[in-house]
């Protein structure tokens, strides 16, 4: 919908603009479209035409490629001075499309909590019906789950031996199993659901975008670089991107400008805009629209770090993806959509109460093979790696602004395990770890512990400084535009920037406080709460 070009820019006009085609960014737009609303979205990156992005197990194929942001921490007291490496998805579907795949909505009291805050209508059995009417899932139907929605959820068709055999020894170790982290309780050791669909990935693009990309409502553009947003009479009308070809555009929106980019591309675009700390944006000569101190502030992530052990028997994913196990995997994975390349890797995991709260506060990733991160090369033997994250950190940190050119990187402070709580949590989380290690099932497979170490005595501060050599991000960047109705606060309970009108966020940016688990389906039912307020606020 084009109304030529204003100083040689080209511009177009729609209803809603959608800046960020990620997990929450194609769910708005299936929603609006749906509605009968016109719709630009446009994606920094790339369309999700690899196929490593739809193969499930190949997803750590694209971490690295330019279908990835690969932000980088400044330098970290809390990690032995270290640089941590954050990738984010660059490209339709967002982190839905190079994640894990594990279908986690957190805790009952993550969202009563966001209520108490100052969200109203964000409490859980608010939320509830939100996340079931957006679920699919293809064994649970109930009082915690949809079976209708366009979210595929499912159980993983390949479980590896060494996922089974850690379900077996976190159970000798004292761990309850539990078939259902998202249902009556999170505690225990199971397998992960997974949005995973016969075989496939299945990200926001590949079920609510693919839902209607064919619908002349949507105009989608891919490899559009947004350098800022524009305001007229202090309300949101529009943004200016770059395209490919760097070419300057202009689109504007007659309803409104819906900002779902990430918790660490929102903030940025905010304060590219005008829009932020006045002291920061003065410092870049960024003309101050709205202060709005809370803008880039209240970061945060869950941080883990491994448990390592290590095996003579070639029973790990070691290998599995060169020579002739590669050819056979991918022939299995070609002709009966299952086999290796079917799992989301990342299959079984734990939900603990090391504290004594009466909740979780360590969750477990359990890979079966000894991974480094996104900078550390994986060892060369055998085993498994069992890696405790903290769920709920108390650790903040910021992001700003490096320069007024959008190109440029953020200044990422992370300022992860700065506190003390988050340290003796994660040391307790790796205790535990130990012990599931140590258990029968897991030494029947050879293991022997290779760090922290085999030691069976090892002293907090010996454990804290394994936590601090080793810690590594598992990728949940949120916080950073919160919403809330204090003074930091960035967003009100129905998503609208504070000060801006026709201006919103619907992103993992916006939580108040980290949600205890992955963070995908919480961004799904952020996208879908949002469609929700735009909807009823525009008739």
């Amino acid at each position: 919908m084009a109304d030529g070009t204003r100083a040689g820019v080209a511009t177009d006009v729609f209803d809603y603009l959608i800046i960020g085609g990620g997990s929450a960014g194609c769910v708005v737009a299936n929603r609006l479209v749906t509605a009968g609303k016109s719709v630009l979205l446009l994606e920094a990156g790339p369309v999700d035409s690899d196929p490593f992005i739809h193969i499930p197990a190949t997803f750590v194929r694209v971490i690295g490629s330019r279908r990835t942001w690969m932000y980088r921490t400044e330098p970290d007291p809390g990690t032995e001075g270290r640089s941590l490496v954050v990738p984010q998805g660059r490209t339709l579907g967002g982190g839905s499309s190079v994640n894990a795949m594990i279908y986690i909505r957190g805790q009952t009291e993550d969202y009563d909590g966001w209520r108490d805050l100052g969200c109203p209508g964000w409490s859980y059995d608010e939320v509830l019906p939100v996340f079931r009417r957006s679920e699919g899932n293809e064994r649970l139907s109930n009082a915690f789950h949809g079976a209708e929605g366009p979210l595929r959820v499912s159980d993983l068709r390949h479980r590896h031996p060494l996922s089974l055999a850690f379900i077996r020894a976190a159970q000798e170790a004292g761990l309850p199993y539990n078939d259902d982290f998202n249902g009556v309780s999170q505690a225990g050791v199971g397998f992960y659901q997974t949005t995973i669909a016969d075989g496939r990935r299945g990200s926001t693009a590949a079920t609510f975008l693919k839902a209607v990309r064919h619908s002349p409502h949507l105009t989608v553009r891919t490899e559009c670089l947004v350098t800022g947003l524009v305001l007229e009479n202090g309300a949101a009308t529009g943004a200016r991107y770059r395209a490919k070809d760097g070419s300057t555009h202009l689109a504007r929106a007659k309803e409104e400008v819906i900002l779902c980019a990430g918790a660490l591309a929102s903030c940025k675009i905010l304060m590219l805009s005008g829009i932020g700390p006045a002291a920061e944006l003065t410092r870049h000569a960024i003309p101050v629209l709205r202060d709005l101190p809370g803008v880039g502030e209240n970061f945060q992530d869950h941080i883990t770090a491994s448990v390592y052990g290590v095996t003579d028997r070639p029973i790990s994913l070691l290998g599995q993806d060169k020579g002739w196990r590669a050819a056979r995997n991918g022939l299995h994975y070609l002709l009966t959509r299952s086999g290796l390349l079917a799992s989301n890797v990342v299959e079984s995991g734990a939900f603990i109460d090391t504290g004594g709260t009466g909740r979780p506060d360590i969750q477990i990733h359990v890979t079966p093979a000894l991974v480094g991160d996104a900078e550390r090369k994986p060892l060369g033997q055998h085993g498994i790696s069992i890696n405790p994250c903290v769920l709920r950190p108390t650790s903040r940190g910021r992001v700003t602004l490096r320069s007024p050119d959008a190109a440029d990187p953020i200044v990422f402070t992370a300022n992860n395990l700065a506190t003390r709580e988050d340290v003796d949590t994660l040391v307790r989380g790796l205790r535990i770890a130990q012990r599931i290690l140590r258990a029968p099932s897991l030494q029947a497979q050879g293991l022997r512990e290779w760090a922290p170490g085999p030691d069976d005595d090892l002293s907090d501060a010996a454990l804290e400084s394994h936590a601090r050599r080793f810690a590594k991000t598992v990728y949940h960047p949120s916080g950073t535009c919160k919403m809330g109705r204090d003074a930091m606060a960035v967003v009100d309970e129905k998503l609208r920037v504070h000060g801006v009108p026709r201006l919103r966020v619907a992103d993992a940016s916006i939580m108040p406080t980290l949600v205890s688990g992955n963070t995908n389906a919480p961004c799904v039912m952020i996208g879908e709460r949002c469609a929700d307020f735009v909807l009823a606020a525009g008739g």
